[in-house]
């Protein structure tokens, strides 16, 4: 099998603080792409920096980025030209060709859309094209797009079977504090996939520029060890990153090693990528039920709402010692829930779902 690497690189390394785009920057990382093609290794490219590459190109100021959802749109749509043209410049000095492919959450969620584009990015990588994709910013609907390309990045490493994530950033990976505020914070060359406190504590984004911030970087490697792919969080201007990366130097970066479980990539999306609304806490028998049972969540075993939803959103199902167990897809909202509580099947509404979360829709956070 043909080995792949996807290798997602953020606005912040991309960009000046003008908004710019950065040839330099962009010029060394293709020679690195360069250099892993010749090795027999295939990369595909994510790349963020539409948006930030569209501010200067419209008259705007960079550090005033725009609030509304459909400016921030028409100025992807500038900038989304801008970026790839910088991509397509550099590579055809290797007379490499690139393809651009702008994804959305639909595209991995609904099986006939994640086909379609594991056949697209399967096809150009065979036509010798190296793929270059981002967050389609100018459609997608806000309330259920990624926000950043970290996980979007992770979800293509699942589609095209890659061996290797690697999340360039502006740091040399985790670090155990804030470099800013702290001179002795250090590299954690190593991160389990189950560290959840790590996540909240350095969650948030990571400039004015970026949207992701390195708390995204570490659910984004997590959602990859979930599908068997091994990450690597590396600064972007490191010397080597990507030879370095797929090898596993020591000190390269943080790395999360792959999962022997492999989850599908609409439970990977529902586990790291859809916003959690609902929380609820669900009795020891419903646990065993959809841990062991591996069955889906009902109403009768859930004891208490902690927070309300609606239809189709993503819930938290905590256990009664209020440890995180499972995230899932609502089949019904919460005042729902509520009025069938303890009500038997037969006697509930026509057309009402059987179950809260059903199995298809559930994720077990074995964490």
């Amino acid at each position: 099998m043909q080995r792949k690497v996807v290798v997602k690189i953020g606005t912040s390394s991309i960009t000046s603080p003008s908004g710019a785009v950065d040839r330099e920057v962009i010029e060394g990382l293709v020679g690195q792409v360069v250099q892993l093609r010749s090795a027999g290794i295939e990369t595909v490219i994510v790349t963020s920096g539409a948006i930030t590459a569209g501010l200067p190109a419209m008259g705007l100021d960079p550090d005033q980025r725009p609030g509304d959802v459909v400016t921030l749109q028409a100025v992807s749509a500038v900038g989304q030209i801008q970026l790839m043209n910088r991509w397509s410049e550099a590579f055809a000095h290797h007379d490499l060709v690139v393809g651009q492919v702008l994804l959305s959450p639909l595209d991995f969620t609904l099986r006939r859309q994640y086909v379609h584009a594991r056949s697209t990015l399967a096809r150009m990588l065979e036509l010798g094209v190296v793929p270059v994709a981002n967050e389609n910013d100018t459609l997608a609907d806000d309330e259920i797009r990624y926000g950043d390309n970290d996980r979007l990045a992770a979800l293509i490493a699942h589609v095209i079977d890659a061996e290797l994530l690697v999340l360039l950033t502006d740091t040399p990976g985790v670090l155990t504090a804030d470099p800013r505020v702290d001179s002795t914070a250090s590299l954690i060359e190593e991160v389990g996939q189950a560290d959840a406190d790590l996540e909240a504590a350095i969650g948030g984004a990571g400039s004015v520029r970026g949207s992701g911030g390195m708390g995204s970087k570490l659910a984004a490697a997590r959602m990859a060890a979930w599908s068997g792919v091994r990450a690597v969080i590396a600064a972007a201007g490191r010397p080597d990153v990507l030879a370095e990366a797929v090898e596993g130097t020591s000190g390269v970066g943080t790395q999360v090693a792959p999962r022997s479980a492999v989850v599908p990539a609409r439970k990977l999306w529902i586990a790291f990528a859809a916003p959690p609304v609902g929380r609820i806490r669900i009795d020891p028998g419903a646990v065993e039920a959809i841990v062991d049972g591996k069955r889906s969540l009902l109403p009768a075993g859930v004891v208490e709402v902690l927070a309300p939803w609606s239809l189709d959103e993503a819930i938290e199902v905590f256990d009664q010692n209020h440890q995180l167990v499972a995230k899932g897809l609502a089949r019904m909202d919460s005042e729902t829930l509520e009025t069938i509580r303890g009500v038997s099947l037969a006697e509930r509404p026509p057309g009402s779902s059987s179950s809260l979360i059903h199995r298809d829709d559930l994720v077990v956070l074995d964490t």
